[in-house]
């Protein structure tokens, strides 16, 4: 199949839950007549506690559905697959592959901060993937990662303002603080989403959600492989889960206007 061909195929998403969304929300304003899949695997998340061959097993299937709906590039919403799954996987599908550690990695070794700290789910964070990443590009960033294991369940449970989730938050941050980082990166797609809890104890323009600079270097690198949607009217959007799809709603709706989402389809 051609560029001229691929072009008009849908981009597709994926994310162990809701948190995908971030990205997936950014890249809807970007490239708005673009078709879209999204695909939440609710039934094994979260991601950050399960095992590398787990992991494989979840993105693999995940991407073979993804080849059977024609996409034309698969955006990988979720650090955590990034960190484990794709140099495992790269090479074994039709489609371009977007892994968002990788990506943003890109981004932030150009800018000129020295130390960078990274909060992430334990599997991102003992994988050294932002670090190695970083590293590739830049050798000058210090980067200091902290695995925050609580953080997804907060998010997904709404347990932003119960008393220990305040704490769990606090205590991460105290520990980056010894760091003293110019910036931290937010490494889970669902982390922008304690930003009301973090600016309590830091300026909130220290925290860099990833997200913003991922779908713009997706929409410049689908521009540059002729890859972008010649259709000037809104896209279409289906939404996948693995189990419940209210659950997946109601979640949701912190992260996208969850009305316009049409009925979930468990496979």
């Amino acid at each position: 199949m051609n560029n001229i061909d691929k072009k008009d195929l849908p981009i597709a998403f994926f994310d162990s839950g809701v948190g995908g969304l971030t990205v997936y929300e950014k890249m809807k304003k970007l490239l708005p007549c673009e078709d879209y899949l999204y695909f939440g695997d609710t039934k094994n998340m979260p991601y950050g506690e399960k095992t590398k061959e787990q992991l494989i097993e979840f993105a693999d299937k995940i991407f073979r559905f993804f080849e059977t709906q024609g996409s034309k590039a698969v955006v990988m919403a979720c650090n955590t697959t990034s960190a484990i799954t794709y140099e495992t996987l790269k090479n074994n599908y039709k489609f371009k592959i977007y892994p968002i550690i990788q990506s943003v990695s890109k981004v932030i070794a150009k800018s000129d901060y020295k130390k960078i700290g990274v909060f992430a789910t334990p599997a991102t964070i003992n994988s050294h993937a932002y670090s190695k990443e970083i590293h590739r590009y830049n050798n000058n960033i210090e980067v200091f990662e902290i695995a925050c294991p609580e953080w997804v369940r907060i998010v997904e449970e709404n347990k932003q303002n119960q008393p220990q989730s305040v704490i769990q938050v606090k205590e991460k941050l105290e520990e980056m603080e010894i760091f003293n980082p110019e910036k931290i990166i937010l490494g889970c797609t669902h982390y922008p989403y304690l930003m009301n809890l973090l600016k309590k104890f830091m300026p909130e323009e220290t925290f860099i959600d990833p997200s913003i600079s991922f779908a713009k270097f997706i929409k410049e690198d689908l521009a540059k492989e002729n890859l972008l949607s010649s259709k000037t009217i809104l896209g279409s959007e289906k939404f996948y889960v693995s189990s419940s799809p209210e659950n997946f709603k109601h979640a949701g709706s912190l992260f996208y206007d969850i009305k316009e989402l049409p009925e979930l389809t468990i496979l």
